[in-house]
């Protein structure tokens, strides 16, 4: 049974002159919205090294047909050929007879090989073959292997090939070609370095050989929208802190003609989001806040139906610095922290990509932004605080923040009556334990939604398991002196625990997903990825939207639901 904080409690932590604490909504022993002072000056190093651009991507086109003049005038050619294909298919391409040699080798030493080609700049020949029913993961892999290889040269021009067995397989799509395209763009994309001294020369220009129809569209919206995303995590924390950000998203929404408003620190007590500004309290600047971005396509949307409400709603966990505030983490578990905001760049980078590809859905960002540190105001464990909709929590651990900040995220986002929420966010370390960083967790509140979103994770490559979302969890999470606990004192099942946990503040029939990102960052990278860095969402949020159309599973909005 739920009880509410006694009063006693609510007088005590109200001792402190807290902002994020309220009682029945009225903020206790300090005007509404009114906020503490800074604890301490900007230091200076946030500003020491300015964010370098984004690169520019390389111009794609596309030929039918390789000759030996326009291979000699490539750095590389790389080709990916089925396992049942044979090699004659081969016979299309420049020096066929060394793509055979090639090929004969590839089938003996583990499916890739690679050579240069007899002409006079020596182009590097690349060739890799797929093991039979290869999965859209293997695929990528495959490609992400070719790319591995040519890392020690510097490659301004290349060829990618997927011949066909028969000539008539080309009016059929490549996702071999697809998969080398993929790769080939997030391996031109060079993550934000500030090193000294020359540097290496950029892919400038890619050729796409025959081997079928591909959505170049769509593959360059999701890879320079991959390259977003990880391009943000990767940024230093005194590079990406909270009004850098901000000014970032602003300058994105622009570019992309997307419409931005911020909440800040202020705005966001009035709302009664004290669950967020419980974790941004500790912070030396009163710089958190959450961003709320709009697209709406220029047809086709539903934008216009049901009182404006979008289609979707995306929600990103935005941390940009975790230091495990008051339970303080040890120094190898706080060394990564700066990507901890991976979810609000996939939401972010998500958007984009509608955006771009004039997506016929009507969708919305929210960013929660802030960073979680330890200070004289940083919450603590046994707080209470009530969250925007009322709920209050019960602080356990001060290093479960990313629940709280979704938990007020999530209640904005489903006042505007969104069909669909889906949150992306590194929530646990339970999930990188239950899966490894090879995937990542989902969680759903429709068990309708299952079966689409596994499939969304094979057919993206980027792979989703699915956990149990069993009510009977939640006796895990009941409270003496709040209506839920912010996580169990034991850490078992806490990725289960933190979806049960949000799902308090997603109204009922909302349909709702959880991605908890526990692929975001692998050492070696993934798939077709090289860098630690994975920008993992990006491609499984398209394929559930746009290739999966998970919102036709849900049927016509219910106009009848209100605010």
């Amino acid at each position: 049974m739920r009880t509410a904080a006694p009063r006693e409690f609510a007088l005590r932590t109200n001792s402190r002159n807290d902002p994020y604490f309220t009682r029945d909504g009225q903020a206790i022993g300090r005007r509404a919205g009114a906020l503490p002072a800074p604890q301490s000056p900007r230091t200076a190093l946030m500003s020491v090294l300015p964010a370098p651009q984004l690169p520019r991507p390389p111009a794609v086109t596309q030929r039918t047909r390789l000759s030996e003049r326009a291979a000699a005038a490539l750095d590389a050619v790389l080709v990916i050929m089925p396992h049942q294909a044979g090699d004659a298919p081969l016979s299309r391409l420049p020096h066929a007879q060394r793509w055979r040699d090639l090929h004969a080798q590839a089938l003996r030493s583990g499916g890739t090989s690679f050579a240069s080609l007899p002409n006079e700049r020596g182009t590097r020949a690349a060739l890799g073959v797929l093991p039979r029913a290869a999965s859209a993961f293997e695929t990528l892999a495959l490609a992400g292997r070719l790319f591995k290889e040519l890392t020690s040269r510097e490659i301004e021009a290349l060829a990618l090939a997927a011949p066909a067995r028969e000539p008539r397989d080309a009016r059929e799509p490549s996702d071999a070609l697809g998969a080398l395209l993929s790769a080939a763009l997030a391996h031109a994309f060079e993550l934000p370095s500030f090193r000294k001294g020359r540097r290496r020369k950029q892919l400038r220009r890619i050729e796409l050989v025959g081997g079928g129809r591909i959505d170049r569209a769509y593959l360059e919206a999701a890879a320079d929208a991959n390259n977003l995303a990880r391009y943000l995590t990767a940024l230093p924390p005194n590079v990406l802190e909270a009004r850098a950000f901000r000014r970032l998203i602003g300058a994105v929404a622009r570019e992309h003609g997307l419409r931005m408003r911020w909440l800040d620190e202020r705005a966001l007590a009035r709302l009664g989001a004290n669950a967020f500004l419980a974790v941004a309290a500790g912070n030396a600047e009163r710089t958190a806040g959450i961003a709320h971005l709009s697209y709406r396509p220029r047809r086709g949307g539903t934008a216009t139906r049901a009182g404006g409400a979008p289609d979707l709603a995306l929600i990103g966990k935005g941390v940009l610095f975790d230091t495990g505030g008051t339970n303080l983490k040890p120094h190898r578990a706080m060394l990564d922290m700066h990507t901890d905001m991976a979810g609000s760049a996939v939401a972010l980078a998500v958007l984009t990509a509608l955006a771009r590809l004039d997506a016929p859905v009507s969708a919305d960002a929210w960013l929660a932004i802030t960073e979680n540190r330890i200070g004289p105001s940083a919450y603590r464990p046994q707080d209470v605080v009530r969250a925007a909709n009322g709920t209050t929590i019960q602080v356990i651990h001060t290093d479960a923040e990313g629940r709280m900040v979704l938990a007020d995220t999530l209640t904005l986002a489903a006042r505007t009556r969104p069909r669909l929420m889906i949150d992306f966010a590194t929530l646990t370390g339970t999930c990188v334990y239950a899966l490894t960083e090879r995937m990542s967790g989902i969680f759903t509140n429709e068990p309708r939604l299952t079966a689409r979103l596994l499939e969304a994770g094979r057919s993206s490559g980027e792979r989703v398991w699915s956990f149990p979302f069993e009510p009977d969890y939640d006796s895990d999470l009941e409270s003496k002196v709040a209506d839920i606990l912010q996580c169990a004192p034991e850490g078992k099942g806490d990725h289960i625990l933190a979806a049960r946990f949000l799902s308090r503040f997603v109204p009922e029939g909302t349909p709702w997903v959880h991605l908890d990102l526990s692929a975001a960052v692998r050492a070696g990278g993934l798939a077709h990825i090289h860098t630690d860095v994975t920008g993992f969402g990006v491609r499984y949020a398209l394929e559930l939207i746009l290739r999966g159309r998970v919102l036709d599973s849900l049927g016509p909005r219910d106009r009848s639901r209100r605010r």
